[in-house]
């Protein structure tokens, strides 16, 4: 019976959720439609990297991975005129071979080492981009690139109806991660994170499971990336640089990292600390000193993340709910 309650609440939760999230874009003004736009794009990329993180690697370069698909379907779509829908597919897998290619040279290395070869691997792709014009348009990076195009009178020019695009695809791209880290390729992902050596006694190819979890966590970063391009309409090196990597890494890591919804908690949390808190007080422009603040008090006192609060509130709504409800029996006469 308290299992049944508990999946009744889940629903509801959800419930809830889903529709606070169709509505929010009604209740916010146009700056704040975008804003919110961008943070639904970055739920995305912060999961595609928790998915990577599963066997035990840290990437530095994972932003980069995002702006090979973001240039990919920008290239896709303005030089050969592919549709924008098709080329977001595209720009995604072609962020996953690059991965797979990237994935023979850097899966000869682990931990620090990785960290650092992912790091230079992302430099060369960047600085690619940087100093070759044509076609990828040099410093200035690329143009006018094409939106996603009408439905009938529905414009997706508009935040928020590009909201509700992108609401749908990263929904969909989260189910897809979830049930992934539930199925049993999930489970050989932890298996490998935490016990590779034993992995391995037992026929697994570690190498193999590492390079589909780079793989499958750059086609969704490379979505995201898509998403990104056609909504700004311009994208350039500097965008995609180890600065906006270290603000995904905060956000994982305040997030944590154990459960699949900590990493969208810390992106949801410290963008609305930043848009809502640091602008209104003039502190935006200090963002990366604050974020490097709440990352060393978060590691200090918090260093399961924000998702380890969760347990310890669901305790303590339930001891209250516990403790209301207790009905006192009567003493018995001796």
């Amino acid at each position: 019976m308290p299992r049944a309650k508990a999946n009744i609440w889940s629903w509801l939760l959800g419930f809830c959720l889903l529709v606070g999230l169709l509505v929010l874009p009604q209740v916010l003004s146009y700056s704040q439609r975008e804003i919110a736009v961008l943070l639904i794009i970055n739920v995305l990329l912060v999961s595609s990297y928790r998915l990577m993180t599963l066997t035990g690697e840290w990437s530095l370069g994972h932003v980069v991975i995002m702006g090979v698909g973001a240039y990919a379907s920008a290239l896709f779509s303005k030089r050969l005129g592919i549709p924008v829908p098709i080329s977001m597919l595209l720009g995604a897998a072609s962020a996953g071979g690059v991965a797979a290619i990237l994935s023979f040279p850097l899966f000869r290395m682990k931990g620090f080492y990785f960290l650092i070869g992912s790091f230079a691997a992302g430099e060369v792709i960047r600085l690619i981009w940087k100093y070759f014009t044509y076609p990828f348009g040099g410093p200035k990076g690329l143009k006018l690139i094409p939106g996603f195009p009408d439905i009938g009178s529905i414009s997706f020019f508009e935040p928020e109806i590009y909201y509700y695009l992108c609401l749908f695809v990263v929904a969909v791209s989260l189910f897809v991660l979830y049930r992934i880290e539930r199925s049993r390729i999930g489970l050989t992902f932890h298996a490998i994170h935490w016990q590779d050596k034993l992995a391995e006694s037992v026929g697994v190819d570690t190498f193999r499971y590492r390079m589909l979890a780079f793989v499958l966590a750059s086609f969704f970063a490379g979505l995201s990336g898509a998403l990104y391009a056609h909504y700004i309409g311009t994208i350039n090196p500097t965008r995609f640089d180890v600065e906006e990597m270290v603000f995904v890494l905060i956000w994982a890591i305040v997030g944590g990292t154990v459960t699949f919804y900590g990493p969208i908690i810390g992106v949801v949390v410290l963008t609305v600390m930043n848009e809502v808190i640091l602008r209104s007080l003039g502190f935006d422009t200090a963002r990366p000193m604050i974020y490097g603040g709440i990352l060393i008090v978060s590691v200090l006192f918090l260093p399961d993340g924000l998702e380890s609060l969760i347990p310890k509130v669901k305790g303590w709504f339930s001891g209250r709910v516990k403790k209301t409800g207790e009905v006192l029996e009567p003493e018995k006469s001796p």
